[in-house]
């Protein structure tokens, strides 16, 4: 997503600023789009559209949750362009959200992205604070 890059504590929700879902960091967007950080497949897709796994080529599991508590929604203001299964390349466009819609019903944009087999890496680290774009590098890791 484009926008500013924060820790994964300054989360409003317990469960994902706790790591309690795994290691990451948040995106608090500019804009209602989230694209594929890298080559990989559509391991889940929510009904809601809210949320998104996918298993990457390097075997990281990542799973991207568009602003909090947002399922209440049911879909409204979401629309995917991938599902379960798909192949995806970096840079394609799985998710665009309206941003506003979001905001009007009183719902925090703040986007969660948690890599969850965090047991796989001995490290990982946020590299992005502040702006951020599609194509910049959010996290690193090391096996």
């Amino acid at each position: 997503m484009n926008g500013r890059a924060i820790a994964l504590e300054e989360v409003p929700d317990k469960t994902f600023a706790s790591g309690t879902l795994g290691q990451g960091a948040a995106i608090d967007p500019m804009d209602g789009k989230v694209v594929a950080p890298a080559d990989g497949k559509v391991s889940t897709l929510f009904d809601s559209h809210h949320a998104v796994g996918l298993t990457l080529d390097n075997g990281m599991e990542l799973f991207i949750h568009i602003g909090m508590n947002t399922v209440e929604l049911g879909g409204e203001g979401f629309d995917a362009y991938v599902k379960e299964g798909d192949r995806v390349s970096r840079g394609d466009t799985l998710i665009t959200f309206d941003i506003q819609t979001l905001k009007n019903k009183g719902y925090s944009v703040i986007s969660p992205v948690i890599i969850t087999n965090t047991e796989d890496f001995k490290e990982i680290r946020r590299t992005a604070d502040g702006g951020i774009n599609y194509y910049e590098e959010l996290l690193e890791t090391k096996k």
